[in-house]
């Protein structure tokens, strides 16, 4: 009887050791699992810490495509990128982390249409872009929203459809700031190419060409950049430090509730 009992008392503890040790290393990993979790909503748990990986983010994509040394100042770039992200938040653009940066705070002999892809953090094109002939001549000064004004529209738009028109292969565009831009599709301002945006005609006239109020391009590079911007990616379009702008899509305390989850995902 002694026999036995001693048996069942050894079976017992050897139970008892055998069901803790398998239980401790699942608590282990709960614990990992947890802490990691802990740790991502601290990183972009808070306002300041959101605002500090966008900086990062941004200055990142600055320096990693050579934005500085092709001339796009850092401030405008801020601006594109937190109405791309609120753009983002409203599901108005594709997939495509294509951003297209037309900067009229610069004459239009400058180049100041950069066109970036975010993923890569690579500058794809720098070139020409002209404004209307009523928005002035190498400066641009005066926009408007209105039909047959002949000027250029400030702030975001989103890219639409391909068509060939009287400019031959040409984008649609959607302007998305009300009372700014918002009538170019009926304005018909679309990106196009035309032989009055090139060096030639700088050096023979001081200035580009200008158009009725679409961001023309350089004809030689017209079907590359539009078949790289294409399909619902972001256009801005800067004003001149002269003139006042305001638009929902600056708001960067709601791009950066697009942009922190993105933000951790990299890390």
């Amino acid at each position: 009887m002694r026999k036995n009992s001693l048996i069942r008392t050894g079976a017992i503890l050897f139970l008892a050791v055998s069901v803790t040790a398998l239980s401790w290393a699942p608590a282990k990993q709960s614990t990992t699992v947890k802490e990691i979790t802990v740790t991502e909503k601290t990183a972009v748990g808070s306002k300041a810490d959101k605002t500090a990986l966008f900086s990062d983010y941004l200055n990142d994509l600055y320096t990693d495509a050579g934005l500085n040394a092709a001339g796009l100042d850092f401030e405008v770039f801020k601006k594109a990128l937190t109405g791309y992200l609120n753009l983002k938040t409203y599901g108005e653009l594709s997939e495509k982390e294509i951003i297209s940066i037309a900067d009229f705070n610069l004459p239009s002999s400058k180049k100041r249409l950069w066109i970036v892809d975010l993923a890569k953090k690579e500058l794809l094109f720098n070139t020409y872009v002209a404004h209307g002939q009523g928005s002035g001549d190498n400066m641009a000064s005066k926009f408007s929203n209105k039909a047959n004004s002949h000027q250029s529209s400030l702030g975001f738009y989103v890219t639409g459809e391909i068509y060939h028109g009287k400019h031959g292969l040409s984008l649609k565009l959607d302007g998305m700031d009300q009372n700014i831009n918002n009538n170019a599709r009926n304005r018909a301002i679309v990106v196009h190419g035309a032989d009055y945006v090139s060096e030639d005609f700088i050096n023979r006239h001081g200035r580009l060409g200008r158009s009725h109020g679409c961001p023309a391009v350089p004809q030689s590079l017209t079907p590359a950049i539009i078949d790289t911007i294409k399909g619902n990616t972001c256009l801005f379009i800067n004003a001149p430090s002269s003139v006042s702008y305001a638009s929902s899509y600056l708001d960067q305390s709601r791009a950066l509730e697009t942009f922190a989850p993105a933000a951790v995902a990299k890390i």
